[in-house]
């Protein structure tokens, strides 16, 4: 009962300051295993997409600073988040996401590791790679953009659109015993591909160029 008020209240709240168009979403399917990997803008994003795809089974990777405030530790709470350790390799924290895939959830990772705010993509963190291929689950891209203006537009008292888009599922072609950094950071570059194309050219950023390899790394599922 707490986790629907909750998550009804934060979806009513986004649509009072976002024009959400999240059509998109009804491509995610009802139950996991699979990790939703995002584009991560601003604080806007969590909650529009978590609390969109509810009743659906998710989680996510949040960065354990997120519980130093109360009420977006509360939320997280709410949301079964798993905290992260975003300064080492926290495998506790991809033990548990292990976990929740195998309990069929959906797990949400921004493989960039923090917001950019302007939209603009930055370069991946290779961990993505290593959850990937530890917990061999498909991955799924969904995108979101036009949230970046959000600060400016709450100033004139007017509704900031927002965007999301689903991709093709897909898997990582690495084994999860690979210790190569070089071959982890191009997993993920190849991952981060995915997010790219999903997105305005504006926003891909360091993936604009296209020259990080795909079909190498990655197989497609549908």
């Amino acid at each position: 009962m707490k986790k629907w008020l909750v998550t009804n209240i934060v979806k009513h709240m986004t649509h009072l300051i976002l024009k959400i168009d999240a059509k998109e979403l009804e491509k995610v399917p009802a139950q996991g295993p699979i990790i939703a990997v995002t584009n991560h803008i601003n604080f806007l994003d969590a909650p529009v997409v978590l609390t969109h795809l509810y009743p659906c089974p998710t989680t996510s990777l949040v960065k354990k600073e997120t519980w130093d405030n109360w009420f977006t530790g509360f939320l997280f709470n709410v949301w079964e988040g798993i905290p992260i350790d975003r300064s080492i390799a926290d495998f506790t924290a991809f033990r548990k996401a292990k976990e929740a895939l195998e309990a069929k959830k959906i797990l949400a990772v921004a493989p960039e590791g923090t917001r950019t705010e302007t939209g603009e993509l930055i370069r991946a963190k290779p961990g993505i790679s290593y959850l990937a291929a530890l917990c061999d689950s498909p991955l799924l891209p969904v995108v979101h953009y036009g949230q970046e203006a959000f600060s400016e537009n709450i100033k004139r008292l007017k509704r900031t659109p927002m965007k999301i888009k689903v991709g093709r599922p897909f898997k990582v072609l690495v084994d999860k015993r690979e210790k190569d950094k070089e071959i982890m950071q191009a997993v993920a570059d190849a991952i981060m591909m995915e997010i790219a194309s999903l997105l305005p050219e504006k926003y891909r950023g360091v993936y604009a160029d296209g020259t990080f390899e795909r079909e190498k790394y990655l197989t497609y599922l549908d």
